[in-house]
Protein backbone atom coordinates (compact mmCIF):
# COMPACT_ATOMS: atom_id res chain seq x y z
CA UNK A 1 0.00 0.00 0.00
CA UNK A 2 1.40 3.57 0.57
CA UNK A 3 4.36 4.73 -1.42
CA UNK A 4 7.95 5.07 1.03
CA UNK A 5 9.68 8.00 -0.08
CA UNK A 6 12.91 9.53 1.73
CA UNK A 7 14.15 13.18 1.52
CA UNK A 8 17.48 13.10 1.20
CA UNK A 9 17.52 16.98 1.78
CA UNK A 10 17.38 16.94 5.79
CA UNK A 11 20.05 14.89 7.43
CA UNK A 12 18.43 12.18 9.45
CA UNK A 13 15.30 12.70 7.74
CA UNK A 14 12.99 9.27 7.74
CA UNK A 15 10.74 7.93 4.99
CA UNK A 16 7.47 9.44 5.18
CA UNK A 17 4.88 7.49 3.74
CA UNK A 18 2.27 8.60 0.90
CA UNK A 19 -0.92 7.26 0.26
CA UNK A 20 -2.42 7.91 -3.64
CA UNK A 21 -6.11 9.07 -4.15
CA UNK A 22 -7.14 4.94 -5.24
CA UNK A 23 -5.52 3.82 -1.68
CA UNK A 24 -6.99 6.85 0.26
CA UNK A 25 -10.46 5.87 -1.24
CA UNK A 26 -9.70 2.54 -0.47
CA UNK A 27 -8.97 2.94 2.97
CA UNK A 28 -12.32 4.43 3.36
CA UNK A 29 -14.60 2.56 1.37
CA UNK A 30 -15.02 4.80 -1.69
CA UNK A 31 -14.21 5.82 -4.56
CA UNK A 32 -11.24 8.02 -6.05
CA UNK A 33 -14.09 10.19 -7.64
CA UNK A 34 -15.41 11.02 -3.97
CA UNK A 35 -11.86 10.94 -2.74
CA UNK A 36 -10.54 14.58 -5.45
CA UNK A 37 -13.92 15.77 -4.77
CA UNK A 38 -13.12 16.30 -0.93
CA UNK A 39 -9.96 17.73 -1.97
CA UNK A 40 -11.55 20.72 -3.72
CA UNK A 41 -14.21 21.31 -1.46
CA UNK A 42 -11.53 21.28 0.85
CA UNK A 43 -12.61 18.26 3.30
CA UNK A 44 -10.94 15.50 3.63
CA UNK A 45 -7.22 14.67 4.65
CA UNK A 46 -5.06 17.18 1.98
CA UNK A 47 -3.09 16.18 -0.62
CA UNK A 48 -0.03 17.64 -2.08
CA UNK A 49 0.59 17.50 -5.73
CA UNK A 50 3.57 15.23 -7.64
CA UNK A 51 3.19 16.59 -10.77
CA UNK A 52 -0.17 15.27 -12.59
CA UNK A 53 -0.68 13.17 -9.16
CA UNK A 54 -1.96 13.91 -5.76
CA UNK A 55 -0.61 11.79 -2.92
CA UNK A 56 -1.57 12.41 0.86
CA UNK A 57 1.14 11.93 3.45
CA UNK A 58 -0.24 9.37 6.12
CA UNK A 59 0.39 11.70 8.76
CA UNK A 60 -2.19 13.98 7.03
CA UNK A 61 -4.38 10.86 6.87
CA UNK A 62 -3.83 10.33 10.53
CA UNK A 63 -4.68 14.06 11.42
CA UNK A 64 -7.82 13.70 9.63
CA UNK A 65 -9.15 10.93 11.07
CA UNK A 66 -8.41 12.48 14.67
CA UNK A 67 -10.39 15.54 13.65
CA UNK A 68 -13.42 13.15 12.88
CA UNK A 69 -13.37 10.96 16.05
CA UNK A 70 -13.03 14.42 18.02
CA UNK A 71 -15.87 15.92 16.08
CA UNK A 72 -17.97 12.54 16.53
CA UNK A 73 -17.51 12.68 20.15
CA UNK A 74 -18.73 15.78 20.27
CA UNK A 75 -21.71 15.32 18.47
CA UNK A 76 -22.55 12.58 21.39
CA UNK A 77 -21.69 14.29 23.95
Amino acid sequence: MGQDVTSTALPGATAERFLTTEEVAARYRTSPTTVSWWRRQGYGPKGIKVGRRVLYPEAEIERFERDLAAESTKKSA
